[in-house]
């Protein structure tokens, strides 16, 4: 029997190999943030940024680990949600989820209206609205057709990126301009960590298609440093070049600051070439984004976590396709009504804890069951929680009243299927 023919009729098929795996990691993380988060970097620490982002990889490093070994052990859609289920208790994994699936809707709304404002600030909407509608059909056909786009949309970003640092190279960068690593502090230091974390933070969408990869044992381990170390090593190169070409002040106060690189080096075609990357980064980005939600709602959903029909699946092309277009609907909502500005701080925070919940999951692991030594998992875990409180105090707060929010949905829930009397057998 084949593979596929082995899996459950009510669950997804494993159609991705290990390359497939990557790219959609590094369609995750080599996204928007690049684009985006120098700046207010910058801002936080000037050319202490560097240090930032070492801070930013460690913690990652750490949380890859956890959740690489963990997706071996458990090959099942959901990620942290499932892990933590298994390891912490039902509460911790459902708050994972809950924290997941609400932070990253309000990511998802992000990206989409950031691909908007790089196309035509006059049409941010409209636009957005487009872009979930078309990703989301792709969605739809298939993850293979997900994981094709994803890497044209890398593709495009690299070479945009290629752009960005020949230009950086050509207008005659110095170490001068970097200026002071320690200007900003150590709460500079951190915060800009923390803004250079979420840049990272996609690898999580590997593990989520835990049901969906061939051999999730060996693909998943696989993936996520391979995808994390690539990554790296491009946010490292872009962020050298940026800063000894155009310095931290330049970077911190503009809006598109990769553009200011692309200037610096006299090229007057590459400013529009680094749009298009930036618009087509976010498309990356809100593709994997509503893959791995999509994902974690159909895990929750056959859980009875949540509403049961959120677990269907389609059943020719094997996806989630309720989960799918219920995500995309709430999305969509998000775009055309609220100011993302404010709900990306605590989207932020629920990413945290969501990263928390897993190194505290990989923490339990018994020798046999690990991969990595378990100080890793405790590194990653008190990282997270430095980062976390690094956050705007309006973001730390939004953030917890929405798990004590998850908290109380979790018990209602629980007190309600307690009192359902089950059915005879």
């Amino acid at each position: 029997m084949t593979r596929d023919a082995q899996q459950p009729a009510t669950r997804l098929a494993r159609r991705l190999d290990t390359g497939d795996a990557v790219v959609i990691g590094l369609g995750s993380m080599i996204g928007a943030g690049v684009f985006a988060a120098v700046g207010p970097a910058a801002a936080a620490a000037g050319g202490g940024l560097l240090i930032g982002l070492g801070l930013a990889a460690v913690v990652a490093y750490c949380n890859a680990t956890s959740s690489a070994q963990l997706a071996a052990l458990y090959p099942a859609s959901g990620g942290t949600y499932v892990y933590g289920r298994r390891r912490l208790g039902h509460l911790w994994g459902f708050l994972a989820g809950w924290g997941f699936v609400i932070g990253k809707t309000a990511s998802c709304a992000a990206m989409a209206l950031t691909f908007g404002s790089y196309v035509d600030a006059d049409l941010t909407r409209p636009l957005g609205v487009g872009a979930v509608v078309a990703l989301t059909t792709v969605n739809l056909f298939g993850v293979q057709k997900t994981a094709w786009l994803t890497r044209v949309i890398v593709a495009v970003v690299l070479a945009s990126l290629a752009v960005v640092v020949t230009a950086g190279l050509g207008s005659s960068p110095s170490t001068s301009n970097v200026g002071p690593l320690l200007d900003g502090g150590l709460h500079g230091i951190l915060q800009a960590g923390a803004l250079l974390f979420f840049a990272f933070a996609g690898y999580a969408r590997i593990a989520t298609l835990g049901e969906e990869v061939r051999d999730p044992a060996r693909t998943i381990p696989t993936a996520i440093p391979i995808a994390l170390g690539i990554t790296l090593v491009v946010y490292a190169t872009v962020a050298v070049v940026a800063l000894c070409a155009v310095g931290p002040d330049a970077l911190a106060t503009s809006s598109a600051p990769l553009t200011e690189v692309a200037a610096a080096g006299g090229w007057s075609w590459a400013v529009p070439v680094v749009r298009v990357g930036a618009a087509v980064a976010s498309l990356g980005v809100l593709l994997s984004l509503l893959v791995g939600v999509s994902r974690t709602t159909f895990a929750m959903a056959s859980e009875s976590d949540l509403p049961r029909w959120l677990g269907a699946v389609h059943p020719t092309r094997k996806v989630p396709h309720r989960a799918e277009l219920t995500i995309a609907a709430v999305v969509i909502v998000v775009v055309l009504v609220a100011d993302l500005r404010g709900a990306i701080g605590f989207s932020s925070f629920a990413v945290l804890f969501y990263y928390a919940v897993a190194n505290a999951s990989a923490f339990t692991l018994d020798r046999d069951e690990r991969r990595w030594p378990r100080p890793l998992a405790a590194l990653g875990l008190i990282g997270c929680a430095a980062l976390a409180v690094t956050l705007p105090a309006s973001s730390v707060i939004g953030g917890t009243v929405l798990l004590a929010c998850g908290a109380v949905v979790f018990l209602v829930r629980h007190i309600a299927r307690r009192r359902t009397p089950r059915s005879a057998p």
